[in-house]
């Protein structure tokens, strides 16, 4: 084979190589950004996640916690029975949003320690926990009567 050749597909294998790991770095970053990690309020507390860090905190909405605020304004505690975490919210909470039943908040954990929650999800079923829920309070040892 003549230097020539070889060397033009030496540079076409290295310039392959090159924006094949580009294309990886791009993606892993996006993804790395868009992850959001499923805590219960135990987890939440034992590893105290920096603040700022996208999160999903599931759990029960505890009996007499929801307190409204002006406007949309509203603070609710979420409980594994164990730990219990206050989750702030200020916009529309769905309409299966009840207290005693399974929410999951989609947000960061501000500096103070309260939930600062973006989106907040209802179990659309009484029957119905989300699977990761379920596992995490039975682990927790939710009470029979709170499984549903």
């Amino acid at each position: 084979m003549k230097p020539r050749k070889r060397n033009a597909r030496l540079l076409a294998i290295g310039l392959g190589a090159v924006i094949l790991a580009a294309a990886v770095f791009l993606v892993t970053s996006a993804l790395r950004q868009s992850i959001s990690y499923f805590l219960t309020p135990s987890e939440l507390v034992q590893s105290t996640p920096p603040a700022g860090r996208k999160l999903s905190l599931g759990g029960m909405v505890e009996k007499g916690s929801v307190k409204r605020g002006k406007g949309l304004d509203v603070r609710f505690r979420v409980t594994d029975f164990k730990n219990t975490v206050t989750v702030h919210y200020d916009k529309v909470l769905p309409d299966l949003f009840r207290e005693g039943q399974g929410v999951v908040a989609e947000g960061h954990l501000g500096r103070d320690g309260v939930f600062m929650a973006s989106r907040v999800l209802a179990k659309h079923d009484e029957k119905y926990t989300p699977p990761p829920i379920a596992r995490a309070l039975k682990k927790a040892g939710m009470p029979a009567q709170a499984q549903q």
